[in-house]
């Protein structure tokens, strides 16, 4: 059985609906009401490293059954990182949650089995056998910690207190300076740099700063 549905989602390979915007598997979902009012957002377990494969079987799968009006969006969220190699920004994508995936969903026991059957589909989060939905504010905090991410990238770089850092923007550039405090969640450095002889605390973001070697 699985392997006809697995024909049959092949077959109809060009009915595919269009993936959400960038595709990079991130994309937030639209803040427009779903195409069925009762779909709510679940969370599938995949097996790790295979997100984007069921990402994609089951935008086919979609397609195969005729399931637009009971399936909606699949979401991989995922968050902009920079790191800095070699003096240069590079910017890539990494997952919040690996080996999970959402997707919006109007629940019965043939979406359940449609979805559950999906290759690399280990399964749903929830109680028993049933898959519980995610609550409004569960996906209003997913879709922000994404849109923030593309706005905001974070910077994969850690600093410590009592460390050395060079600053590269901003009215300092070019000083030198000792971190005084680590703010992780805004991402931001207390820097004591030397004004006219005297050790002057300049607060500055993780980018504004190098670490010297």
């Amino acid at each position: 059985m699985q392997e006809e549905e697995k024909n049959e989602a092949g077959a109809a390979g060009e009915q595919s609906p269009q993936p959400p915007a960038g595709d990079g598997g991130g994309a937030a979902p639209s803040a427009e009401a779903p195409r069925n009012p009762n779909m709510k957002w679940y969370i599938i377990h995949s097996y790790s490293g295979f997100e984007r494969k069921v990402k994609e079987s089951l935008e086919s799968r979609v397609a195969a059954f005729g399931l637009q009006g009971k399936i909606g969006k699949v979401l991989i969220p995922t968050e902009s990182v920079t790191e800095v190699r070699g003096g240069k920004k590079y910017t890539s994508e990494r997952m919040f949650y690996p080996g999970y995936v959402l997707v919006e969903m109007d629940m019965d026991d043939h979406v359940w089995h449609v979805v559950k059957s999906t290759p690399r589909v280990t399964g749903f989060v929830g109680t028993g056998q049933q898959p519980t939905p995610l609550s409004d504010d569960e996906v209003q905090h997913i879709v922000y910690k994404v849109a923030d991410s593309r706005e905001k990238p974070k910077l994969k770089v850690k600093f410590e207190k009592n460390e050395t850092v060079r600053i590269s923007e901003g009215p300092f550039a070019t000083f030198q300076g000792i971190v005084d405090e680590v703010n992780e969640d805004r991402e931001t450095l207390k820097v004591m740099v030397t004004i006219f002889g005297r050790s002057t605390p300049v607060e500055l973001e993780f980018n504004q700063v190098e670490k010297v070697a």
